[in-house]
């Protein structure tokens, strides 16, 4: 009697511990399963975050947001620009002003091109240089030039030109992809016909991709260096004093004689013009004295109408 309820006491406590194990492995579970919905929340959370991100200051090309929250547009990158500018510049002294511009492209790492110096109908002297210079100092040396004397005009002019360059580009890379398949098919041509042909098209096809490259150099020569053509002009001197301006003996004497050299210069011209003119009516002429006078009929000579005699005087009458 006492064993079997001891052996009841044991299979009743065998049964409790394995509900409380079955409980214990729900738990578990519920638990994990619960962990691993936090860890996808959490994933969820992050990739919104980096898609914010992403939006916001999280991707350099999208732009910085200001403090407002507004998105500032996004610099521009491998831009391609060909800057030109024009001054025209008044110097007192133009040798010395020319010095300085040429300093200061050479400090800036560029290089004179054409310069033409000469005088105006004044008298005053004029100069033309053409400067390259960086594009990244482009802007300093615009200003420092503009310093060197009174500002006349400024012209200045930025053309972009980055579709032409990327299409360049692009046309190069087909054109050399182009001659490489010619040359390999010139590798596998057997026939000389098939060859002759061959030739031909590689050597149109290396023509057109020479001339590609030129342009390509240009454009990068263009774009590389800014060109600005400075011209300069002296200042006309201005005059002491207002007593000067009146006119004396020695002005009138030199105004007149300037007027009257100035008038026999124009008779000379004159002159000059119609010279040609009587030269050839001289030699017409001469040549109808000559030749066409002496060949025409003469007129008969008019006979002279005769004088009747005077009657004799009568006796009578003297009476």
């Amino acid at each position: 009697m006492h064993a079997s309820s001891t052996s009841r006491h044991r299979t009743v406590q065998a049964l409790f511990a394995l509900l409380l194990a079955a409980a214990l492995a729900l738990t578990g579970c519920s638990a994990g399963g619960a962990s691993s919905d936090s860890d996808k929340a959490a994933g969820g959370t992050a990739r919104e975050g980096g898609a914010a991100d992403s939006d916001g200051k999280g991707v350099a090309g999208g732009g910085a947001a200001d403090k407002s929250g507004r998105k500032e547009p996004p610099k521009l990158i491998g831009t391609h620009i060909i800057r030109t500018a024009t001054l025209t510049v008044r110097v007192k002294d133009v040798p010395k002003a020319l010095d300085e511009a040429r300093a200061v492209a050479a400090d800036a790492g560029g290089v004179v091109g054409d310069e033409t110096t000469g005088r105006d109908g004044r008298g005053h002297e004029r100069s033309r240089i053409v400067l390259r210079v960086p594009q990244d100092r482009y802007d300093e040396v615009l200003t420092s030039l503009e310093g060197t004397g009174k500002l006349i005009e400024r012209k200045a002019k930025a053309q972009d030109v980055t579709d032409q360059v990327v299409d360049v580009e692009s046309r190069v890379k087909s054109q050399r992809a182009s001659v490489a398949r010619v040359r390999e098919l010139m590798d596998r041509a057997t026939k000389l016909s098939d060859v002759v042909t061959l030739e031909g098209e590689l050597s149109t096809r290396q023509s057109e991709l020479e001339a590609l490259l030129a342009q390509r150099s240009s454009l990068k020569d263009r774009t590389s260096m800014s060109t600005i053509t400075l011209s300069l002009s002296e200042t006309a001197a201005k005059k002491a004093d207002a007593d000067d301006d009146d006119p004396t003996f020695l002005d009138a004497l030199s105004g007149g004689w300037s007027a009257f050299v100035t008038m026999l210069r124009w008779l000379a011209v004159v002159l000059g013009a119609m010279l040609p003119f009587a030269a050839v009516a001289v030699l017409l002429f001469l040549l109808w004295q000559r030749l066409v006078r002496p060949r025409l009929p003469r007129r008969p000579a008019v006979a002279a109408a005769p004088v009747a005699p005077a009657a004799p005087a009568r006796e009578g009458d003297e009476g």
